[in-house]
């Protein structure tokens, strides 16, 4: 597997996911499958490895994606930089080539916006901060102009309402202004 791109690795607590894509040779399929279940092998043998997930093609594609996750970034690292890996990847010659993978998590950092993709995510506590800052405005509103209203409905239906329409609101409008608002004191490091 190639290395991440730099500088994106995500703090070392959160479980880190790396997916790579591959451009497999025409009527190299069959190697590649072989290649991949024997690094997948060797990859399960270090610490901190949750599992690999493989995507093969529609038929007559060309194009295999892995997802590689591993508990948190200094596994993840120990893994990339194993002499073990750079062997398995030096036997990929003429049966495949790697795009940029891309480095992904699992926590808040998706709800930020990583300026040019090469900035470490924000220091845990800012997330924190902007993300209250993003959250109380919709439960302040939720609790006096919608939740008086719902009284008479099940609690399980009152309980889902805030979370379906916040959820999203977050993920798609709200986040990516504070991230972009806060841009300066988020990513200090970052021109």
């Amino acid at each position: 597997m190639t290395e991440p791109a730099r500088g994106t690795h995500s703090s070392g607590d959160d479980q880190v996911n790396v997916v790579y894509t591959w451009l497999v040779e025409p009527g190299r399929e069959g190697d590649f499958e072989e290649w991949a279940h024997g690094i997948q092998r060797v990859a399960r043998t270090f610490p901190g490895e949750l599992g690999v997930t493989w995507l093969r093609p529609e038929s007559g594609g060309n194009r295999f994606h892995t997802v590689v996750r591993f508990q948190d970034t200094a596994s993840l690292e120990r893994w990339m930089e194993s002499p073990e890996r750079a062997q398995w990847h030096d036997r990929l010659t003429g049966i495949a080539r790697p795009e940029h993978p891309h480095l992904t998590t699992t926590g808040m950092e998706s709800w930020f916006t990583v300026p040019g993709g090469v900035a470490r995510p924000p220091a845990r506590w800012k997330m924190a901060c902007t993300t209250l800052l993003a959250v109380y405005p919709f439960v302040l509103a939720y609790t006096w102009l919608v939740a008086p209203n719902l009284l008479s409905w099940p609690i399980p239906l009152r309980a889902a309402v805030l979370p379906l329409v916040l959820s999203p609101t977050l993920t798609y409008l709200v986040m990516p202004r504070l991230s972009e608002l806060f841009r300066r004191w988020l990513y200090p490091d970052t021109p």
